[in-house]
């Protein structure tokens, strides 16, 4: 699915480093880490009245992410939430908006890819926008097994959430050109990882299966649904699952902020169940409860 512009956002403040731009001047260097390959981490965040959704799970992966790749001068927490409210603040922002929250290892005083010339610190961008979910979830989406494998550890850790996106771009790419919504990504033996953008549940027999995070992200949203089913008894395993278990399972959803829970209804042409009780129940559970889950600045 395609998001669409929002006029809403035509005019709004994007913080870069220390102060607010207006939209048309919200730019980084030419010679910022971000531009020069990709090196910066990242987090998406999603706002409701009551705040935002597991908060301090983001800021923790970002600082994660930032010090794995070895990140000088990471902005501390107490910094970083209040750049987020001068954000949210500047444009009035309170609910249905989204938050591409970015950390980039900073400007190098020449092009070139040894960190030892960033030398003015990392840059912070929050671009808050008003955006709903990114897909129509009580429809569902169809999604098509990509080619492009997902990273594994040896390659690029999925445990740092980085800007360096490329195989998951082009899993995207093969699922617009066959007209579906999102790439199926597998992993480098061949068991499902995730899609392009979101992590992967299915339901068997009365059971909620996930894959490991070997090779997929320990997505946020992913591990609020692990915490969800453990507490409403619910049976849920991690385990390595291929793509034949996905096809015929009772139902498949996937997880992120950007989409929340999606149900998958088609997977390589095979028609996925929408309406099985445990999967109706799962995201009914979490429908009702995300706002617990919220976080005030």
């Amino acid at each position: 699915m395609l998001q669409k512009y929002d006029d809403r956002n035509k005019n709004i403040q994007v913080f870069i480093k220390d102060r607010l731009y207006p939209r048309e001047e919200a730019k980084v260097s030419v010679f910022d880490s971000s531009v020069q390959g990709g090196d910066a981490v990242w987090e998406g965040l999603r706002v409701y009245p009551e705040g935002i959704v597991c908060l301090e799970k983001h800021l923790t992966r970002l600082h994660e992410s930032a010090k794995a790749l070895h990140f000088s001068d990471i902005p501390n927490k107490k910094e970083i939430k209040a750049a987020i409210q001068k954000t949210l603040e500047a444009n009035e922002m309170t609910d249905d908006v989204h938050i591409r929250l970015t950390l980039t290892r900073g400007e190098k005083i020449t092009s070139g890819m040894d960190p030892r010339v960033n030398q003015s610190g990392p840059c912070l961008i929050v671009l808050a926008e008003w955006k709903p979910l990114v897909y129509d979830n009580a429809s569902g989406i169809t999604v098509i097994s990509s080619s492009q494998r997902r990273n594994a550890p040896q390659f690029l850790d999925s445990k740092i959430h980085h800007n360096n996106l490329l195989n998951n771009i082009i899993a995207k790419i093969q699922a617009n050109v066959a007209g579906k919504d999102a790439g199926l990504m597998l992993d480098e033996r061949g068991f499902v990882a995730e899609l392009n953008g979101s992590n992967l549940f299915m339901v068997k027999d009365g059971v909620v299966y996930t894959p490991f995070a070997h090779a997929c992200l320990p997505g946020i949203t992913r591990n609020t649904v692990l915490e969800m089913c453990k507490k409403e008894e619910i049976p849920i395993v991690e385990a390595d699952l291929s793509l034949t278990q996905f096809y015929n399972a009772d139902g498949v959803f996937a997880t992120g902020t950007m989409g929340e829970l999606t149900p998958v209804v088609e997977i390589d042409g095979r028609k996925i169940p929408k309406e099985t009780t445990l999967i109706v129940r799962v995201l009914k559970l979490f429908k009702n409860s995300i706002r617990d889950y919220c976080e005030p600045l």
